[in-house]
């Protein structure tokens, strides 16, 4: 019964139909390649014949032990290797988490709280043993009878106790009165607070630039309503404003005046914030339509979110930049033609100021403010060309230049400068029977020199048009381990026969990569992340000398790249195939 028993349970193949665990193919791409396999021992002939013989009964369980051994043992080692890397990963988040605490929780400024603590501390001890010291002094000691010998110095020691409880009690009352506002006057050291940065937040972006929106509302309405004043929208409310203003400033009324219409304003937000319904300007508002925020947002809804509200980030960003780049350029002389008017216009300012009275003076800024916002700005608005020719605070602000433009300017001139002399002297130096496209050969480089020389090339090949300047991507070489050699930065070039990418590190040639068209076994376009909306902006190349293929990623001009390599490689195949059938 115990050999049947045997038989049912150990039935399946056999031991040799069953592949070495050195012979088999590793699990994954992914399994380190330095583990050393299990390898159990092959029976000899022998040893299967004894566990083929149904009258060993033990030394068949004794084999299966083996086998079961073997087995097991190897899922102890993949399961520690899993502990192993979930350990790691614990140890990674737990040092971020580590450094995240140390940085929220400021050692040093908590130190110098303590310190400001206890010498508050030692000043309340002091007062406290001072007011006790004053009231000891005032509770008058109980009379003694003093011998007659000591009459005369017992009254001397009276008028001192007397004299100093007066001082003290007038020292109390002083404090009791101004000690407050005294202790106000004490110099402390002052509190350097450090402020925590939120993580960034797709949701918390949209919501501060929402409210950066409405905060700015009652600024864009004021200026709103001053443009439509200028621009006579309303042809009564400007006229009444022109008449009303004139009046004030002939009168010598123009400041009382613009007090009163703040009083005004600051009464009608009043009366808003008390519930009445107030709505005036000139200009009609447009109620713009509120999405509701959604609660559960995919990825790509997500990733678009924050595409939008950094779009208008950047927009408004750049529209500041631009008035304080103008601003400071304009006080600092970086165009002289244009600050010399303003230099000019602050002298007769000046001795104007100087030389006439106030009122006279006023009356006529305040006048000259009149006439050009009322009619002159509404005339060169509806006039543009005759703005650009006489508005000159206009003429000045659009031809301040703003710092991007100043690096442009001076990043042209200095091309220039370049191409005159490498013409020069490239027509004096080139030998005579060169042709057009060999001196183009020759003579193009790259940022670290010339192009044959950076790739080992011949003189001959050369970026095409298209690319002359090259491709700004980063190759994605997924054969390598390293985060080095794994990402690289850089430009992508096509010549007629080779796809040659230059390295953006500085250093030796062995970064750069050429491969020849020819070698190239398939192209496609590529997605490098596919969380990303769109169709990408790689390209994968794959070649006999890699296992998989080579993606160059974070292309701008992904499709123009595509086409360009894909016309040139079918352009060398199909030469290569009619060379071959000829």
């Amino acid at each position: 019964m115990l050999r049947r028993l045997d038989r049912i349970r150990f039935r399946g193949h056999k031991r040799e139909d069953f592949l070495d665990l050195a012979e088999s193919p590793n699990a994954s791409d992914t399994e380190c390649g330095d583990e050393i396999p299990l390898k159990t021992p092959r029976p000899s002939p022998r040893d299967s014949e004894e566990l083929r013989d149904p009258a060993g009964p033990g030394t068949l369980i004794m084999a299966a032990g083996v086998q079961d051994f073997s087995r097991t043992e190897f899922d102890r080692l993949n399961e520690i290797k899993g502990h192993l890397e979930i350990a790691l990963l614990e140890k990674h988040f737990l040092q971020e988490e580590l450094r995240k605490l140390r940085e929220e929780t400021n050692s040093e400024m908590l130190r110098q709280e303590l310190d400001r603590e206890r010498q508050r501390r030692i000043e309340l001890e002091q007062k406290i043993q001072e007011v006790l010291k004053a009231r000891s002094e005032e509770q008058p000691a109980q009379p003694q009878q003093p011998p007659k010998g000591q009459s005369q110095a017992s009254n001397g020691t009276g008028t001192d106790r007397r004299s100093q409880g007066l001082s003290s009690r007038i020292q109390k009352w002083f404090y009791e009165r101004f000690g407050e506002y005294v202790e106000d006057f004490r110099f402390q050291p002052e509190e350097n607070t450090v402020e925590t940065e939120e993580p960034l937040s797709a949701r918390r972006l949209t919501e501060n630039m929402r409210r950066l929106k409405r905060g700015a509302k009652p600024v864009t309405n004021f200026v709103k309503n001053l443009s439509a004043l200028s621009d006579w929208y309303s042809i009564y409310t400007s006229a009444i404003a022109f008449t009303v203003y004139m009046n004030a400033v002939w009168h010598g009324w123009a400041i009382p005046m613009f007090l009163f219409l703040a009083i005004l304003r600051l009464s009608l937000n009043y009366l808003i914030a008390r519930g009445w319904r107030i709505q005036w300007s000139i200009v009609p508002e447009v109620s713009e339509a509120v999405e509701p925020a959604k609660e559960d947002l995919t990825v790509s809804e997500k990733f678009q979110l924050v595409l939008d509200v950094a779009q208008k980030a950047q927009n408004l960003f750049g529209k500041m930049a631009d008035i304080l780049e103008k601003i400071k350029n304009l006080f600092m002389w970086v165009q002289p033609e244009i600050t010399q008017k303003l230099y000019v216009a602050l002298w007769a300012a000046f001795l104007a100021s100087c030389f006439f009275p106030y009122r006279l003076v006023g009356l006529a800024v305040g006048l000259y403010a009149g006439i050009k916002f009322f009619l002159i700005d509404f005339i060169f608005k509806r006039c543009p060309r005759l703005r650009a020719k006489y508005d000159t605070p206009y003429i000045i602000w659009k031809n301040l230049p703003t710092d991007p433009q100043l690096k442009e300017r001076a990043g042209a001139t200095v091309s220039r400068r370049l191409q005159t002399t490498s013409s020069r002297s490239y027509v004096s130096s080139a030998p005579a029977g060169l042709s057009k496209d060999e001196d183009a050969g020759r003579f193009h480089s790259t940022k670290k020199g010339n192009f044959h020389e950076i790739f080992n090339l011949t003189e001959n090949e050369r970026p095409l048009a298209v690319c002359e300047n090259g491709w700004r991507c980063c190759l994605i070489n997924r054969d390598r381990k390293m985060p080095t050699d794994y990402i690289r930065n850089g430009v992508l070039y096509v010549t007629e026969n080779y796809l040659c990418f230059e390295s953006s590190k500085s250093g030796s040639s062995k970064r750069n990569k050429v491969i020849k068209l020819m070698d190239i076994t398939d192209i496609q376009k590529y997605k490098v992340l596919s969380v990303l909306p769109g169709s990408g902006m790689g390209i994968a190349v794959s070649t006999p000398s890699t296992q998989k293929p080579l993606v160059f990623g974070a292309m701008v001009h992904r499709d123009e790249a595509f086409e360009t390599i894909f016309s040139q490689y079918m352009k060398i195949t199909s030469a290569a195939a009619s060379g071959g059938d000829s």
